[in-house]
């Protein structure tokens, strides 16, 4: 699988009700447990002071992330997504593959 950081803004349309943006929530919280027990979902953060995300996320390609990832998220609706694909470093400190 590649990876991907993605950086995620939420923002809940005006005129949703609290309920609907609840059941979203935790709605979202299951699906991302679930993401992560399959190997899509690798790390998130959340930066201090701010309602976005930032994630390294995993696909076979681009086009799966969008769709049978990022796609299955119940408040995908709500978001405004920036995915920039990822390659190894040669200087990584974490690198597994012992290339140089």
């Amino acid at each position: 699988m590649r990876e991907f950081l993605v950086e995620i803004t939420t923002t809940i349309p005006e005129g949703t009700g609290q309920d609907e943006a609840d059941r979203r929530r935790a709605a979202e919280a299951v699906r991302a447990k679930e993401l992560a027990a399959t190997g899509h979902l690798a790390r998130l953060w959340r930066p201090v002071g701010e309602l976005r995300s930032i994630g390294v996320w995993r696909a076979a390609d681009e086009a799966e992330l969008h769709e049978k990832v990022l796609g299955t998220l119940p408040l995908r609706p709500w978001m405004t997504v920036a995915v920039t694909p990822l390659e190894s470093h040669p200087n990584d400190p974490g690198r597994v593959d012992g290339t140089r």
